[in-house]
C-alpha cells in the first residue's frame, strides 16, 4: 500500500488540483511544461502560498488558473490583467500572478496589457506564446510569424506579429524575459525572480502548438523543439527592440530588461495620500 502510494505521489501535488487531471491540453503542447515551471518557481521562491493568487483569460493557457490548488480566477477573455490589478490594489499583500496565452494578454486584452506595463502595477506576468488562438479553431492571432499559416490565413499570415518583450519594455515593464519550453530550468528561475521583485514583470515562453499551429506549418513537436535548441541564442540584457523571433534566421532568449523603479502604489502613496502619512507618523 506505501509502495503504491509512493509510486502515485508527484513531486507538485500540493500545488495541483489533481480531481481536475487529466487535465485538456493536446500531446506535445507546451502549455504544461510553462505550468509547471511556474509552479516550482512558487515553491523554490519560498512565498507566502497562502497569499498567493494565479488569474487566467481565456484559451488554453487560461485553463491552468483551474489545475492550481491556490486562490484562482479564470476570468474573462482578456481580462486577466485588470482582474489581476484588482486584487493587487485591494490587497496589496497579495502575490499576483496572471497565467495565460498571446492572444488573450495582447490582442483580446493588449490594451490592459500596456497600460499595467506603464503604471508598473507589481503583477508577474507570464505569457505562453503559441502564435495563434490554439482553443477557439488556430485562427491569426497578434503574435503569428509573417507567412504562417492559419484558419484563417490559409496562404500565410500578410501582417508583422508584435515583439512582446519589446513592447512591454517600452509600455514600462520594469522585468523582462523570454525562454522556450526547452529551456525549463532557466524559465523556472525567470519565474522565480520575478515573484521575488516588486513591480510589473513580464515572461515570454515560446511553446509548440502542435494540433492547430504546427500541423499547418508542417512543423511536429520534435522539430519545434529542435529549432529551440539549433536556433536559439542567450543574450542577456538584449536591448528589447533587437531581439529576434524567426525560426529560420534565430531566436533571442534571455533575461532582456530588470531595474527596479517605484510600483503604482508607491506611487499613490507618495502622491495621493501624503497626509495619511503624516498622522501614521505622528501617531507612532
Amino acid at each position: 500500500m506505501n509502495k503504491t502510494k509512493e509510486r502515485n505521489e508527484h513531486p507538485l501535488d500540493e500545488l495541483l488540483r489533481t480531481d481536475r487531471i487529466p487535465h485538456i491540453w493536446c500531446p506535445g503542447c507546451g502549455i504544461g511544461t510553462a505550468f509547471s515551471a511556474s509552479l516550482v518557481a512558487m515553491k523554490t521562491s519560498a512565498i507566502d502560498l497562502q497569499k498567493t493568487v494565479m488569474v487566467s483569460g481565456i484559451g488554453c493557457s487560461g485553463r491552468g488558473a483551474g489545475y492550481i490548488k491556490l486562490d484562482s480566477y479564470h476570468t474573462t477573455h482578456g481580462r486577466a490583467i485588470p482582474f489581476a490589478t484588482g486584487m493587487k490594489l485591494a490587497n496589496p499583500e497579495l502575490n499576483v500572478v496572471v497565467f495565460s496565452g498571446d492572444g488573450d494578454l495582447f490582442a483580446i486584452g493588449g490594451n490592459h496589457f500596456i497600460h499595467a506595463a506603464r503604471r508598473n502595477i507589481d503583477l508577474t506576468v507570464v505569457c505562453v506564446n503559441n502564435f495563434n488562438y490554439g482553443m477557439t479553431g488556430g485562427q491569426a492571432a497578434a503574435t503569428t510569424p509573417c507567412n504562417a499559416r492559419t484558419t484563417t490565413t490559409p496562404r500565410g499570415n500578410p501582417e508583422t506579429p508584435f515583439n512582446l518583450p519589446f513592447m512591454a519594455f517600452a509600455a514600462g515593464a520594469s522585468y523582462v524575459a523570454r525562454w522556450t519550453i526547452l529551456h525549463t530550468r532557466d524559465l523556472t528561475k525567470s519565474v522565480e525572480e520575478a515573484l521575488l521583485r516588486r513591480g510589473f514583470s513580464f515572461i515570454e515562453v515560446l511553446a509548440p502548438c502542435p494540433t492547430s499551429y504546427g500541423r499547418r506549418n508542417k512543423q511536429k513537436p520534435l522539430d519545434t523543439l529542435k529549432a529551440y535548441q539549433e536556433r536559439t541564442v542567450i543574450k542577456h540584457a538584449c536591448h528589447p527592440a533587437e531581439v529576434q523571433l524567426d525560426f529560420e534566421r534565430g531566436i533571442t532568449l534571455g533575461k532582456f530588461f530588470d531595474l527596479e523603479r517605484p510600483t503604482f502604489l508607491d506611487m499613490y502613496d507618495r502622491t495621493c495620500r501624503p497626509q495619511e502619512r503624516i498622522e501614521k507618523s505622528e501617531a507612532v
